[in-house]
């Protein structure tokens, strides 16, 4: 009976030599590699840069009538109505004095979606980069 309980203590013993040689290959392959892999180089701004500030969107508004006014947030002027063609030209020569000028369309909740993605259709033709749209949070 006591050679019944020796195999049985023999049993439960977990052999570790094994796990310890996977340790040391795994060490030796990373202490190969490790030398042979080039690190990124991460170019970091540098102090005393200074970064513009960002510029106030132009706002094409189209109203329930369908007729299209540009609202210059940047400038304290007002909304001008202008057509589809005057439009393009007055976004084109913001964008050009500052192309980081963006462009953000707000419709009257009553407007189809159709004339909003008309308008877009005309701007994306046009190049006009950076447009978007814009939505009011109920109030």
């Amino acid at each position: 009976m006591t050679e019944r309980r020796a195999k049985r203590r023999l049993m439960n013993e977990i052999n570790v030599v094994p796990y310890i040689d996977v340790m040391l290959v795994l060490l030796v392959i990373f202490m190969i590699t490790a030398p042979l892999i080039s690190p990124g180089q991460i170019e970091l701004p540098q102090i005393g840069k200074s970064l513009t500030p960002p510029v106030a969107p132009l706002e094409v508004i189209i109203k329930a009538d369908g007729s299209l006014r540009l609202h210059d947030r940047a400038t304290s002027g007002g909304e001008q109505k202008v057509s589809r063609t005057e439009l393009v030209d007055a976004i084109k020569r913001k964008q050009a004095q500052n192309a980081e000028q963006a462009v953000v369309i707000a419709a009257d909740k009553s407007v189809r979606y159709e004339e909003v993605t008309n308008v877009m259709d005309i701007l994306q033709q046009q190049q006009v980069k950076k447009v978007g749209l814009l939505a009011r949070p109920k109030s």
